[in-house]
C-alpha cells in the first residue's frame, strides 16, 4: 500500500486535474444535455471503467511506451476525437426524435451510452499523459510491490473522477429538463450537445504531441 501521505499528495494532484473542464467533462456535459440525467450518469460509468485498462497500462509498464511513442499516442488521440465527433454527429442527426421508446430500446441505449463512456474515457489523452507522469512519482519503491501502489493511486484517480464527473451529469442534466419542457428547445440543446461533442473532437485533433 502507498504511504497515507503520498496518497493524499496524489488525491489532491488527482483533484486538481479532474476539477478542470476537459475532454472527459465536456464528453459528459454534452451527453447529459442530450440524453438527460441518467444518459449523463451512465456515460461517467462507461467512462470510469474505460479509464482502468489505461491505469492497468500504467502499473504494468505499458503506460511508458504509450508517452514515448509518437504513433501510439497519436493513434489514440486520432480514435478518440473520431469518436466523440460520430456521436456529435448523430446527436445533431437526431435532435428532434422523442424522448419515450420501448423498454427494449431504452436497455439498448443504456448499453451504448455506457459503450460511449469507455470508449471516451479509454482515448483520453489527458488522462493517459497524467497517469504515465504522474503515478510513478508518487510510489514509494522503499515499501515494495510498485504496481500495488499504482493500482491504488489509480482507484484513487477513478473515484474522484467518478464523483466529479457526476455533479457535472447533474447539473447539466437538470438544466436539460428545463428545456425538455418545449421539443424546440429541447431540439436545440440536443443539437448544442452534438455541437460541444464535435467541437471537443476537434480539440482534442489539434493537442500537440506531449513532448
Amino acid at each position: 500500500m502507498p504511504a497515507s501521505d503520498h496518497l493524499a499528495a496524489f488525491a489532491l494532484a488527482a483533484l486538481v486535474l479532474i476539477v478542470i473542464p476537459g475532454p472527459s467533462v465536456l464528453f459528459v456535459i454534452g451527453h447529459s444535455l442530450v440524453h438527460r440525467r441518467m444518459g449523463g450518469a451512465l456515460s461517467v460509468v462507461g467512462n470510469g471503467i474505460g479509464v482502468i485498462p489505461l491505469v492497468l497500462a500504467v502499473a504494468f509498464g505499458l503506460g511508458v511506451v504509450i508517452t514515448a511513442s509518437e504513433i501510439a499516442f497519436t493513434v489514440i488521440k486520432v480514435v478518440g476525437a473520431g469518436y466523440l465527433m460520430y456521436l456529435g454527429v448523430q446527436a445533431i442527426r437526431h435532435r428532434r426524435a422523442p424522448i419515450d421508446g420501448a423498454a427494449e430500446a431504452t436497455r439498448v441505449s443504456r448499453r451504448r451510452l455506457i459503450g460511449h463512456g469507455i470508449v471516451v474515457g479509454a482515448t483520453n489523452p489527458k488522462t493517459i499523459v497524467f497517469l504515465a507522469a504522474a503515478l510513478p512519482q508518487f510510489v514509494d519503491v522503499s515499501r515494495g510491490d510498485v504496481p500495488t501502489q499504482m493500482l491504488v493511486f489509480g482507484a484513487v484517480f477513478v473515484s474522484i473522477g467518478l464523483a466529479s464527473d457526476l455533479v457535472w451529469a447533474l447539473l447539466a442534466g437538470t438544466a436539460r429538463n428545463w428545456f425538455a419542457r418545449s421539443p424546440r428547445r429541447l431540439a436545440t440543446i440536443r443539437g448544442t450537445g452534438g455541437v460541444m461533442m464535435i467541437g471537443l473532437g476537434g480539440v482534442l485533433l489539434g493537442t500537440g504531441a506531449k513532448h
